[in-house]
């Protein structure tokens, strides 16, 4: 499984909605139910009046159109971290899977993954970590 790192910080946002934050920009996530709406886009780009906000996430996704017939694969990536106490949180597009980690989490995230078989943006990889496994 291929995994590109996605730059910057990111944050996770309870919004009461959407005025005034362009929702097209590129990585800019959102979710409305019954009882609320959310946002995950980069920190530079929280909008004021924000009403409950997580700063300090990083992101990464997997490479490629994901076809709905696949399964588990979210399920794999979340156990590995799982198994190293590293909490995520998943956003999913018509396209493929996105998952974020606190920053502070994010660099053993990277090597729990690598140490599992994924192949990871070889310039995002943590300085010192070696494996043949990166692209």
């Amino acid at each position: 499984m291929k995994l590109e790192v996605i730059p910057g910080e990111f944050s996770i946002c309870k919004v009461a909605g959407y005025d005034g934050m362009d929702l097209g920009l590129p990585f800019v996530f959102t979710g409305s139910t019954d009882e609320e709406k959310s946002l995950v886009c980069p920190t530079a780009l929280v909008p004021q009046g924000t009403l409950a906000r997580e700063d300090g996430w990083r992101a990464f996704r997997i490479v490629g159109v994901l076809d709905f017939s696949l399964i588990g694969i979210l399920a794999k990536i979340s156990a590995c971290l799982a198994d190293k106490s590293i909490g995520i949180f998943a956003v999913s597009t018509f396209n493929t899977d996105y998952i974020l980690t606190r920053a502070t989490d994010f660099n053993r995230a990277l090597v729990a993954l690598l140490e599992n078989g994924c192949q990871i943006n070889e310039q995002a990889v943590p300085e010192g970590v070696k494996t043949n496994q990166v692209q």
